[in-house]
C-alpha cells in the first residue's frame, strides 16, 4: 500500500514533457518580440504625428506674427497720417484770413496816395508776410497756377476767356490762390483757363 503514491507520483513525472515547456516559452518570446515591434511602429506613427502637429503650430505662429506685425505697420501708418494732417481745418480758416488781408491790400492800394493809405498797405502787407511765414513753417504752401497748365488736380476752373498772348489750356487768371498741405491739397486754386487767342 505504501508504495501506490510513489507510483503516481512516478506517473505525473512521467506525464512532465520538457519539449513542451521549450516551446510555451518560445511562443511567449516570439509574442513579446511581436509587442515590442508593434509597439515601435506606434510610437513611430505617434512621433510623425507629433511632428507634424508641431509644424503647423509653427506655421499658425509666423502667420499670426506676421499679421500682429501688417496690423502695426498698419496702425503707425494711420497715425502718422492722423497727426500729419490734423490742421486742416485750423487751415483751411487762416487761409479765409489771409484772403481777407490780400482784399485790404487791394482796397488801401486803390484809395489814394495819402499817407493813411500808405501806412495800411504795409501794416497789412506785414501781417500777410507774417502769415505766409507761419503757413510755411507748418508745410502749407501756394499752389503755382498762372501761367501754367490747367491742371485739375490742383486747380478749379470758374471760367474760360480769350487771350492773345496765352495758349489754350494754360491759366490765364487766378481768383483764388489754392494751397497744399505736405503733398495733399487743401484747396485748388481757382482759376481762369485760356482758350487762346480765338481769331481762329
Amino acid at each position: 500500500m505504501n508504495e501506490q503514491p510513489n507510483e503516481e507520483l512516478q506517473s505525473e513525472d512521467e506525464q512532465f514533457d520538457p519539449q513542451e515547456t521549450v516551446s510555451f516559452e518560445g511562443e511567449t518570446a516570439a509574442n513579446d518580440e511581436a509587442f515590442a515591434e508593434a509597439g515601435e511602429e506606434t510610437r513611430d506613427e505617434e512621433m510623425t504625428r507629433l511632428r507634424g502637429e508641431v509644424e503647423e503650430a509653427s506655421k499658425r505662429v509666423l502667420q499670426a506674427q506676421a499679421e500682429a506685425e501688417n496690423f502695426r505697420k498698419r496702425l503707425r501708418r494711420d497715425t502718422e497720417a492722423q497727426l500729419k494732417f490734423a490742421g486742416m481745418p485750423l487751415v483751411t480758416d487762416i487761409l479765409q484770413v489771409r484772403d481777407n488781408l490780400l482784399r485790404a491790400i487791394d482796397a488801401a492800394t486803390t484809395a489814394g496816395d495819402g499817407e493813411s493809405a500808405a501806412g495800411l498797405v504795409e501794416g497789412v502787407s506785414m501781417v500777410r508776410k507774417q502769415l505766409d511765414d507761419v503757413l510755411a513753417k507748418h508745410a502749407i504752401k501756394e499752389i503755382p497756377a498762372e501761367g501754367e497748365l490747367f491742371d485739375p488736380n490742383f486747380h478749379e476752373a470758374i471760367s474760360q476767356m480769350p487771350h492773345p498772348e496765352i495758349a489754350s489750356g494754360m491759366v490765364a487768371h487766378v481768383a483764388t490762390p489754392g494751397f497744399q498741405m505736405h503733398d495733399r491739397v487743401v484747396r485748388p486754386a481757382q482759376v481762369v483757363v485760356s482758350t487762346g487767342d480765338g481769331s481762329a
